[in-house]
């Protein structure tokens, strides 16, 4: 696949393309001081560009076509991975995979939402948007966890639940409430970590959990900024300004307590060393589950009850 370009990278490109053309010319002219000089503007210019990023433009990263997804960090942090299928009511929803898997010496639940890189793998995973047997399925897998005393950790990456009529039919509502209610309840620890997009219910769906990390470049919200934008302005043109009121990046979540941590990223994005990526958040997530199993399950529940209780609570002077 070929590396994509986002609008504000455009000058890294230019500059490493006229780099690129410079070194073709070093065999005949003695200009690699001009070439040094040119490598420290880049490395400047990339720290300057991805330390500076406006909310829109993590956005933008968080989508970004070879961002690493859920079935990539199983790959890269996790060994012994089963996957297992079906919610046992309607049938098995590619959306959101799942299965039993060793993360460290811990094994563990894993449960995530799966996007397509192609046209036809988009189709197949429905472009990351569950149906209500994608959030049934996770809810089996979830209480299988509960039932062997086994830890869930929960990947969110979804542009929102399916939306389709089909999914309405089949109770997608009652789905999300219902996993939130015994998310809530589950008796095991429960490790989230945004890292991509988070829309709405189809992200809180799979988010209750007693940890809340969230990479570096994703975003979490109740609406995405384009549906916000054509909701208070009937046009999408205002995007920008509905991400930059939406507060939606890891910074703003962590500072309003909807997050507990942020996983750093490479410079550039995760997409640029996946490997790193994947190791980072790998060892936060250990991190979390040694913490969390030291704690007696009615401890873990009245922990989580209390900490989504209190979200968006507020006082008046």
């Amino acid at each position: 696949m070929a590396k994509q370009t986002l609008e504000f990278e455009k000058p890294i490109v230019d500059l490493e393309q006229k780099i690129e053309e410079m070194r073709k010319l070093s065999d005949h002219l003695d200009i690699e001081d001009e070439v040094r000089k040119l490598e420290s503007k880049v490395s400047e210019l990339r720290t300057n560009i991805y330390s500076n990023l406006s909310r829109w433009q993590r956005v933008q990263l968080a989508r970004h076509p070879e961002r690493p997804y859920t079935l990539d960090y199983i790959s890269l942090m996790t060994s012994d991975f089963i996957e297992l299928h079906g919610d046992r009511y309607y049938g098995d929803d590619h959306a959101v995979v799942g299965g039993l898997a060793k993360i460290g010496d811990a094994s563990v639940m894993v449960i995530g939402h799966q996007k397509g890189r192609d046209t036809k793998s988009n189709i197949y995973r429905n472009f990351g948007m569950p149906n209500p047997e994608g959030y049934r399925k996770a809810l089996r897998l979830m209480k299988l966890a509960e039932k062997f005393r086994k830890p869930v950790v929960a990947l969110i990456d979804t542009p929102g639940a399916y939306p389709g009529i089909e999914g309405e039919e089949r109770g997608q509502a009652e789905a999300i409430a219902r996993n939130l209610f015994e998310m809530a309840k589950l008796e095991v620890p429960i490790v989230v970590a945004i890292i991509g997009e988070g829309a709405s219910g189809g992200a809180l769906g799979l988010g209750v959990g007693d940890r809340v990390l969230m990479m570096e470049n994703a975003w979490y919200s109740v609406i995405a900024p384009e549906s916000c934008s054509m909701i208070l302005w009937r046009s999408w043109d205002f995007k920008e300004q509905a991400a930059e009121a939406l507060k939606l990046t890891a910074k703003d979540l962590l500072s309003h307590g909807i997050i507990d941590r942020i996983v750093p990223e490479p410079l550039g994005g995760a997409h640029l060393d996946p490997k790193t990526s994947a190791e980072t958040l790998k060892t936060m997530i250990i991190e979390e589950i040694e913490a969390l199993k030291k704690m007696k399950p009615d401890k873990l529940v009245e922990n989580r009850i209390r900490k989504f209780g209190a979200m968006g609570s507020f006082s008046e002077k």
